[in-house]
C-alpha cells in the first residue's frame, strides 16, 4: 500500500469534514430559502460520495489520524475565523466567500476522482466506483454553487460601501 495514496484519500476524508460543515453553516444562516436547500443537497452527495471514499480508504488501508483529524479541524476554524474577520454581520462578502471555499474544494474533488480514476487501471484497490459518475457530480455541485456565488457576488461587489 502507498503511503502516498493513504495520505492522499485521508487528505480529502478531512476536506470533506470541512465542507459539510461549512454547509451547515450556510444551511442554518438561510433557513427555509435557496441557498438551504442547495446546501441541504450538497449535504447529502457528500455524505454519499464520502462512502464512496471510506470504502477506498479502508481497501487501500487508509485511516483518518488523530494529526490528520485535527489539522482538518483547526483548517476549518481558520477559514470561519477569516470569514468572520472579513464580514462580522454574517453578510453578502461571507457568502461569496464561502460559496469560493465550497467551489475550490469540489474542484479538488473532480481532481480526486480523475486522479483516481487513472491509476485505478494499475491499482487494483481503487477500482469499483463509477468514477465518471462522481466526476459529473462534482461537475453539477460547481454549476449548482456558481449560481449562488454569482448572486453573492453581485450584492457584495454591486457597490462602493459609501453608496457612490
Amino acid at each position: 500500500m502507498s503511503d502516498d495514496l493513504a495520505k492522499y484519500l485521508t487528505d480529502h476524508m478531512a476536506g470533506s469534514v470541512a465542507a459539510l460543515e461549512l454547509l451547515e453553516r450556510l444551511r442554518a444562516a438561510n433557513e427555509n430559502g435557496p441557498i438551504a436547500a442547495t446546501a441541504a443537497r450538497l449535504i447529502d452527495e457528500i455524505h454519499g460520495e464520502r462512502e464512496v471514499l471510506d470504502g477506498l480508504a479502508e481497501k487501500a488501508g487508509a485511516t483518518m489520524t488523530l494529526p490528520r483529524k485535527a489539522a482538518s479541524w483547526v483548517a476549518e476554524k481558520a477559514v470561519q475565523l477569516k470569514l468572520l474577520y472579513d464580514d462580522p454581520t454574517e453578510g453578502c462578502l461571507r457568502l461569496l466567500e464561502s460559496f469560493e471555499a465550497l467551489s475550490l474544494g469540489v474542484e479538488g474533488k473532480r481532481l480526486l476522482w480523475r486522479a483516481l480514476r487513472a491509476n485505478s487501471a494499475h491499482r487494483p484497490e481503487l477500482v469499483g466506483p463509477d468514477y465518471d459518475g462522481l466526476i459529473a457530480l462534482a461537475e453539477s455541485q460547481r454549476e449548482r454553487l456558481e449560481t449562488h456565488r454569482l448572486a453573492a457576488a453581485e450584492e457584495a461587489l454591486a457597490s462602493p460601501p459609501d453608496g457612490s
